[in-house]
């Protein structure tokens, strides 16, 4: 009996766990003042253009998005992709994920041949898109597959809407990122709470940290854009850098599906 309701204990400890970060996140974001895009932020360091493109490099980048997210699709519709998953079902979420992977490198690629806020929107639709599916995905491995389906639908709304909040408030002259930031925050702290809390039910869980791990480096990379192009010489800026690891960390998730097995 003692031992039943310690595991019960436990098992309504982990939700309020998880919930914690979204909470103390919210209250930070509410606590501080509206943040609008800065416009300064569409002044990439490498504008050199090629063969009629403009901003070449920032722009071609973005096909490894379309290549990696190609590739993932192609992986999941195969033989071996039916192989990955003990249910059919959770590549749902995976799906969703690769085929947001393909619309990021079409609206990144739209967005850069002119930057400016209605280009970035698309960006970040997509974007947001395949975070949400993402942790749809990983809460489905940990929790539950219902749990992560019945939460994707929810998550989808939230993510584009913060983005669509985005670009209203930004219509009205009062932008406001809070919301859109706070959507990319919180996967980043969940997720590995999850790998903490709940048992694996794939192996390869340290190849879901090194994702994380990728994604972060490439926004270190897009914060020192220009200094990453002085530091080259000019030869590839911040921004370009962080589109080839961003890309990576999409094909890093394939190899992970790839390589795993049912534990």
């Amino acid at each position: 009996m003692t031992v039943e309701l310690a595991k019960g204990s436990d098992s309504a400890r982990k939700p309020l766990i998880l919930l914690l970060p979204g909470l103390l996140l919210t209250a930070l974001a509410l606590a501080l003042p509206p943040i609008a895009q800065p416009l300064a932020y569409h002044d990439f360091a490498d504008q050199r253009a090629c063969l009629g493109m403009p901003n070449c490099l920032d722009s071609a980048s973005n096909a490894l998005f379309l290549l990696a997210g190609l590739f993932g699709l192609g992986f999941l519709f195969g033989a071996a992709g039916r192989r990955a998953f003990v249910e059919a079902r959770e590549a749902w979420p995976y799906a969703l994920f690769f085929a947001a992977s393909v619309l990021v490198g079409l609206g990144s690629g739209y967005y850069h041949l002119a930057p400016d806020n209605d280009g970035l929107f698309w960006d970040r639709a997509a974007i947001a898109l395949a975070f949400m599916a993402w942790l749809s995905a990983i809460v489905g491995e940990r929790v539950g597959v219902g749990a992560g389906l019945r939460l994707l639908p929810l998550l989808l709304i939230a993510g584009l809407g913060s983005v669509f909040y985005w670009g209203w408030s930004e219509s009205r002259g009062a932008g406001d990122l809070r919301p859109y930031l706070l959507m990319q925050a919180y996967p980043m702290l969940l997720i590995p709470l999850l790998l903490w809390l709940y048992p694996a039910r794939y192996s390869g869980g340290r190849d879901i940290l090194i994702v994380i791990g990728l994604y972060l480096l490439a926004l270190l990379c897009d914060l020192g854009d220009r200094p990453v192009f002085a530091l080259t010489g000019g030869v590839v800026s911040g921004h370009t850098l962080k589109h080839v690891i961003a890309a990576l960390a999409v094909l890093w998730i394939a190899r992970h599906l790839r390589r795993r097995v049912a534990l």
